[in-house]
């Protein structure tokens, strides 16, 4: 609901549910995955210069605009990179991003898809991205 009035009430185009915006709000992982997710984000606000505290959040909130300006042709990433990919695009075609804090709770079925292939495409794709925007124009 909160994500909902984010984008309804208080104007955002994209709102994102994140662990980080309000200190580190992660229960049930272990501290070495807290780091490195939280430092991830800190490594992509650096590249990219968005200004979101948790560029890899799964959970947030489209307004309808947002993804019929997306071209998903030119949506590369998969993984955790894809996240960050939307977040990224989304920021250049001038949408208003808006951090919204949640409580994140270690899911209780299944296991994690991270990898070293997805830590990788990532780190190095972040660059990449960020590189290639340079020559790309952005529906504004």
């Amino acid at each position: 609901m909160r994500l909902n009035n984010a984008v309804e009430k208080d104007g955002a185009d994209l709102a994102i549910g994140s662990r980080y915006v309000n200190g580190v709000n992660v229960v049930g992982w272990p501290i070495g995955r807290v780091l490195m997710s939280y430092y991830a984000s800190v490594y992509v606000r650096f590249i990219t210069r968005m200004k979101i505290h948790d560029a890899t959040a799964g959970f947030k909130c489209y307004r309808r605009k947002v993804l019929e300006t997306i071209d998903f042709d030119r949506i590369k990433f998969k993984g955790y990179a894809f996240q960050i990919e939307m977040k990224f695009t989304s920021w250049k075609h001038g949408f208003k991003l808006k951090e919204v804090p949640i409580i994140f709770h270690d899911r209780q079925k299944g296991t994690s898809k991270m990898s070293g292939g997805i830590f990788s495409e990532a780190a190095w794709g972040v660059i990449k991205m960020k590189i290639q925007s340079i020559f790309r124009k952005y529906k504004k």
